[in-house]
């Protein structure tokens, strides 16, 4: 397979000016460049842009996928509705990590290749997009993931066993279609995932009516409510249904439990388990289907053989039939005649007719080398 990069940057705040545009557009001259869109894909040769630094001054996501195995996704969202202490518990290795520029907070996943990738079979193309509804999420106080992109350091080895977990945030059975990309995108193990939700809770997420959020509102000192209206028109106030349904709720909307005190080193003990009891549930499964597998084959051999035995006399016409033709394709049919009648001979204890009656047709076909060899492959032998 030749040489795989897949760049693509999301603006989904809001687009690119013509001044943004022609920035990025001195970064490459194939790229596909949209207001809102980066897309460039190289077989050979290197993109000469900085990720990061673009990230830094004009796109909101990002996902970069090699076929060697590396892969990368940044989120871009503003500082107001993301808090960086509460990022930092969660993303603080190489593999997962974030910071701050201009009145922004950065998330970056990372996973480094480690040659060919055997497994690659994707393209780029649509995978930030089933990735990018996390960013709403984790504006709206989603701290799912946030924890993924621990599971990630932890996937990744890059914490010691005795580290103890961030808090556990709630429904990490029920992830979200962003959030499963997610983890599909790095592959992270699911034994993983499954034993991290373990100390995780199950919690409805309750929804003001549209009564609580007019009371709500008509609360708010009209100077400000002044101002909200003000900011949105003018296009400043990108996530503000987010940041007011935040204040109404106190805090995050997803807020997480208390940390569940798991080490680093239990979870993974934890995921190798669940490994082990899936494989010998597999094996199990594998073996139950193998002997009914067994089973009927053996008995639509034993309907066969019946058969057989009802035509009698016919079956060696149809034998002698398909030597005469002398066709490599016959002899095979013809062979494979003969053995099933070894068999049913065999079955019913009448070995010493069916040797006296190959005996006779190896005899009278001793001219046909290529039928002797199939019947001495198929050891078809009087002797």
């Amino acid at each position: 397979m030749s040489e795989y990069q897949f760049y693509e940057f999301l603006a989904v705040d809001r687009p690119l000016d013509a001044h943004q545009l022609g920035e990025v557009r001195s970064l490459s001259t194939r790229a596909n460049i949209t207001p809102t869109s980066f897309v460039n894909v190289y077989h050979w040769g290197n993109f000469h842009g900085d990720p990061r630094a673009m990230m830094e001054r004009y796109y909101d996501a990002h996902l970069y996928l090699t076929n060697w195995g590396t892969r990368a996704v940044m989120l871009r969202l503003p500082a107001s509705v993301l808090d960086l202490d509460t990022v930092g518990a969660y993303c603080l290795t190489d593999a997962s990590t974030a910071w701050t520029s201009g009145g922004n907070i950065i998330l970056a996943l990372n996973r480094e290749g480690d040659g060919d990738d055997d497994f690659f079979d994707e393209d780029g193309h649509g995978l930030l997009g089933s990735i990018v509804s996390v960013r709403a999420e984790l504006a709206a106080g989603d701290l799912r993931p946030l924890y993924l992109a621990w599971l990630h350091s932890v996937a990744e080895g890059e914490l010691d066993d005795d580290e103890i977990e961030p808090p556990v945030p709630a429904n990490l059975t029920t992830l979200s279609a962003g959030q499963r990309s997610l983890v599909d995108f790095f592959r992270l193990d699911q034994n993983l995932v499954d034993a991290a939700a373990e100390g995780s809770r199950s919690r409805d997420i309750a929804r003001p009516s549209k009564a609580q959020l007019t009371a709500w509102v008509r609360a708010l000192p009209a100077g400000e409510k002044d101002a909200l209206l003000v900011g949105l028109m003018r296009g400043e106030e990108t996530h503000m249904g987010t940041r007011l349904l935040r204040r109404y709720h106190g805090g995050h909307e997803r807020t997480a439990d208390a940390g569940g005190g798991r080490t680093v080193g239990q979870l993974l003990a934890a995921a190798q388990g669940r490994h082990e009891h899936r494989a010998r549930v597999a094996a199990k499964a594998l073996e139950r289907q193998q002997a009914k597998a067994q089973r009927e084959a053996a008995a639509a051999r034993q309907r066969r053989l019946d058969g057989l035995a009802r035509e009698g006399e016919r079956v060696w016409q149809r034998i002698t039939t398909l030597v005469d033709a002398k066709k490599v394709k016959e002899y095979d049919a013809a062979v494979a005649l003969l053995c099933d009648l070894r068999d049913l001979n065999d079955r019913d204890d009448s070995r010493d007719v069916f040797t006296v009656r190959l005996r006779e047709l190896r005899q009278h076909y001793s001219n046909r080398p290529a039928l002797l060899e199939r019947l001495d492959r198929a050891s078809l032998k009087t002797v």
